[in-house]
């Protein structure tokens, strides 16, 4: 067939993006209940106005195309409002992590050029710290949420001042281009500079509907938000739930009684968040004997859980997906799907292979486990490692003013994304190991290196190296190893103290040894020796 004559036209083709998911929720079902935040209760035509009065409102403010506005914001009706009200206006969002130091804050808002700060007033000490820091701010936006009671207003107004000057019925366009920018991620990676990661409106939206097909979500599903907003963009299940015109229950701080109470209040169908959130619930099930009222889905990621954890989800009744993504892939690229085998499988041989990352996301156009150099596929044999490579749709466009990593990491048509993984006769990829010396501790990724770096600026130490070491309530937490120089003492509170002056406490040491550091015959530090010494220690407790 010769279609070449056929072409594009404002009838068979329209860009994509995750915007027509909230025009969609708010038209076809516009009484649901899209938000649930303490006592507030909105529909989806509610906030699909108040969206578009945002977009409205920063456009008066002199945002457009290309502008970035950046948030530092709880799990919170406001911050979901802003994953479309921002793309509305045509701009940019970047949605900050906000356990990060004042110093890291005001790098990122700098380098994503940010000209509006939406600032949760829980944070409001934090952002006060960095604002100095900066040669050009940023309009400071209040988001005033009656939920928290303290912290300070540091903007010229507040969120629900700003919405009344916005127009509900705004005609809003997407964008011309799917390739367009939709958000700008930073990722603190496996360097102390975060990296700011570009995401699209194609990528957003389809990540956004694999996301509904491989997490099951049906019809009518209510999302408890554990897992962060500002993770990946809350992993893109912000979207997705506008796709599945879903019901989002709004949740500020990870605490298990109240996780517990909404299960039970709100008839909870999924959530997110990583291991520590899945062992902070069965601890507290377990203590209490609560169960949920129906079986709930879980999604895990990050450090990878262990299957003795995901046997207690099972007995409590969460049925739970272990996933594996980065901030590169939009959150989820690969996930442990369910099958029909599985049911037929004791629950600790299914927990064994659901501590496994699993198989391609349906919008991944291709993932492999990979020699590096070769790009020759390993063999599927649950023992030979390989890089792990993804390639398509929802691979970020690149890393904003930073040409070189781009270049670097997407050499030979593919993504690499530094993780070593075995593949398993199934297909199913399982990690093995961070090259790069990432920890992931709660679900955030900690640098090494930056950990390092603070800890060697301390007159006492000579040398220093961190690992990961094992955690039974974080998956991991950095181990640091120092050598001491001649004639001086430094104990371990001491080095926790002088870190959590520079550091976000997250970030800081909770073991600390002394002694020499293991080296190679060139003089480098054999981290490889130390992470098994961490993991010795972890044994002993």
């Amino acid at each position: 067939m010769d279609d070449r004559a056929l072409s594009k036209n404002a009838a068979n083709y329209v860009s994509l993006t995750p915007l027509s998911f909230l025009k969609r929720a708010a038209a076809i079902l516009p009484d649901r209940v899209a938000v649930v935040h303490g006592g507030t209760r909105r529909s989806w035509a509610e906030t699909y106005a108040r969206c578009r009065r945002l977009a409205s409102a920063l456009q008066r403010l002199g945002v457009g195309r290309g502008d970035t506005v950046a948030l530092l914001g709880a799990n919170s009706p406001e911050t979901f409002e802003a994953h479309f009200g921002v793309p509305m206006a045509g701009a940019v969002l970047t949605s900050i992590n906000t356990r990060l130091d004042a110093s890291t804050i005001a790098t990122i808002l700098a380098h994503a050029e940010a000209t509006v700060l939406l600032v949760d007033r829980e944070f409001s000490r934090t952002v006060a710290r960095a604002l100095p820091l900066l040669a050009r701010r940023p309009q400071v936006i209040d988001i005033d949420d009656v939920a928290f009671g303290g912290g300070e207003l540091l903007g010229t107004m507040d969120y629900e001042a700003l919405l009344a000057t916005g127009d509900p019925e705004l005609a809003w366009t997407g964008p011309a281009d799917e390739w367009q920018a939709i958000a700008l991620n930073y990722t603190s990676g496996t360097t102390a500079s975060p990296k700011g990661v570009v995401y699209h409106h194609r990528g957003a939206y389809l990540n956004a509907m694999s996301n509904a097909v491989w997490c099951e979500m049906g019809q009518n599903p209510v999302f408890l938000w554990t897992l962060p907003m500002f993770h990946c963009n809350g992993w893109c299940f912000t979207w997705s739930m506008a796709a599945v015109a879903g019901t989002n229950v709004c949740l500020r701080a990870v605490r298990a009684e109240p996780i517990m109470s909404l299960i039970d209040a709100e008839q909870v169908t999924h959530l997110c968040g990583a291991p520590v959130v899945l062992a902070t619930i069965c601890a507290a099930a377990e203590q209490s004997g609560w169960r949920p009222p129906r079986r709930v889905t879980v999604v895990t990621g990050g450090a990878s859980p262990p299957a003795s954890l995901l046997e207690r989800m099972d007995a409590i009744g969460f049925d739970v997906l272990h996933g594996y993504g980065l901030t590169e892939s939009y959150g989820p690229a690969a996930v442990g799907i369910r099958d029909a085998g599985q049911a037929a499988l004791g629950v600790r041989e299914r927990a064994r292979l659901k501590a496994r990352q699993g198989v391609i996301c349906p919008a991944t156009e291709d993932l492999v486990v990979a020699d590096p150099a070769t790009l020759a596929p390993v063999p599927r044999d649950g023992k030979t490692l390989g890089e792990v490579l993804l390639r398509g749709n929802t691979i970020m466009k690149g890393y904003f003013k930073n040409a070189a990593a781009t270049e670097e990491c997407f050499r030979d048509g593919w993504f690499h994304t530094a993780d070593l993984a075995v593949c398993h006769p199934d297909g199913w990829i399982e990690i093995k190991d961070r090259s790069k010396d990432m920890i992931v501790s709660g679900g955030e990724k900690i640098s090494s290196v930056e950990v390092e770096s603070v800890l060697a600026r301390h007159p006492a130490v000579l040398e220093v190296a961190v690992v990961a070491r094992p955690d039974p309530k974080w998956g991991e937490s950095p181990c640091a190893f120092i050598t001491l120089k001649p004639d001086t003492a430094l104990g371990e509170r001491e080095v926790i103290a002088f870190c959590r002056q520079h550091l976000a406490h997250y970030k800081v040491p909770r073991s600390v040894v002394y002694g020499p550091l293991p080296k190679t015959a060139i003089g480098k530090i054999q981290k490889n020796v130390l992470r098994e010494r961490a993991k010795a220690l972890s044994l002993l407790i």
